[in-house]
Parts: structure tokens; sequence; C-alpha cells
């Protein structure tokens, strides 16, 4: 019988305790729903008042939203607050940072607003990637989903990273988010598909919000 994606997903990441092949299997969506909708209920007084500055702040819409490589390779569209100006260049994310480093995002971009310095430093421009976990594009800890045009340039080895939901918080994030170079953000996400589990995605979401109290790595 041919190998689906399915079966490539419980080869890669079951390997142990029954425990933690029912949390992947089972625990780890009712987690995701349970905590992103009760998110969007307490949050939702701060998500209105995000988007009316940054209406008020640079003329253009709220969201910002970008078609990304999620889990079986599937492409799917995930939402941001915008944190620039609102022009046709704003979505070309890769570039070349002052240390010749590629990265998603530069410091001191010129086309980075006020208010999206603030959403950036406190990482609430990713809150509308809430929806996508209700949706079922997105987990709470997973890989991060990567653009259509970096996941052509992958080899084999790398597509590991899709065999599970990406993530609104994930390993290579916790471990310096954007000041790390592109192509260790493969590593670490792979290293989280081989050994996810409900004690790591604790451990990672701890880590996420001293991170983001910390401003580490957000610019």
């Amino acid at each position: 019988s041919s190998t689906t994606p399915e079966t490539l997903i419980w080869h890669a990441i079951l390997e142990g305790s029954s425990l933690r092949q029912w949390y992947v299997r089972f625990l780890k969506r009712f987690v995701d729903m349970v905590v992103a909708s009760t998110l969007l209920l307490i949050l939702s007084p701060l998500l209105v008042l995000v988007a009316i500055a940054i209406h008020l702040d640079s003329p253009g819409p709220f969201l910002f939203r970008q078609t990304r490589i999620g889990r079986e390779n599937r492409s799917f569209s995930i939402y941001k607050f915008r944190t620039m100006t609102h022009r046709p260049n704003d979505e070309l994310v890769l570039v070349r940072d002052a240390d010749g480093v590629l990265r998603h995002k530069v410091r001191n971009d010129p086309r980075v607003t006020r208010v999206g310095r603030w959403l950036r430093r406190t990482s609430i421009d990713e809150l509308p990637q809430l929806l996508n976990i209700l949706m079922g594009q997105m987990s709470l800890v997973g890989p991060r989903p990567e653009l259509p045009q970096i996941v052509e340039t992958y080899e084999s080895w790398q597509h590991r990273r899709h065999l599970v939901r990406p993530g609104l918080t994930g390993w290579w994030q916790v471990s310096g988010r954007s000041d790390r170079p592109m192509h260790e953000h493969t590593e670490l996400d792979i290293y989280y598909v081989e050994h996810q589990s409900f004690w790591l995605d604790v451990r990672i979401l701890l880590l996420t919000m001293l991170v983001v109290v910390k401003g580490l790595g957000a610019f």
C-alpha cells in the first residue's frame, strides 16, 4: 500500500509512550480549541482597541493576510494585525539584515508604523492567529507556517516540519525568535515535530510568555 501523509505523521512523531500518543492524536486539538476560544473572548476588548489604533495611526486595513504553508503542504491564509504601512511591497518579508543574514524581519525597518513597533515588541500582532487555530489551520504550539516561495526551496528532509499543524508559537520562537537566521528555524521546528509532547508544549508556552515579557528577539 502507498504511504500517505498521515502514515508519515505517526511514524515520525508517535514513537514513545501511549500517553504521548494520546496527547498528540486527541488532546492537543481539544486544548487548542478551548484555549483559543477563551483567549479570544477575554481579549476581545483589547483586540478592538488595537484595530482602532492601527486605523488611526496608518490608513489601510487593520488585518494583514498572507499565504503560508501548513500541515501536509496545504496553503492557507494567516492573519496578523498590520504593523507596516499599507503599500504593495508590504508583503516582502524576506530581507537581508545589516549583518548580512537573511531573516524574515529586520531591525529598524522603515515600513513599520509607530503602533506596529509596539505590536511587534509585545507580539500582540500575532493574536489574530487565534482565528486560524479555531479554523483548524494552526495549533497553539508547532512549527511556524512558512512562505510558499521559501517552501519551494526546501530539501526533502525539511518538509518534515509540515507533518503537523503549524503553531502560534514554537521551539524556535523561544530560542531567539527573529534573532536566529532562517536556516536554524527549520532545524528547531523539526526537533519539535520529532519530540512533541504535552510537557514540551507546556514548556514552550511558559517560555513564550517569558520571551514576550522581555521582548527577546522581537523587532
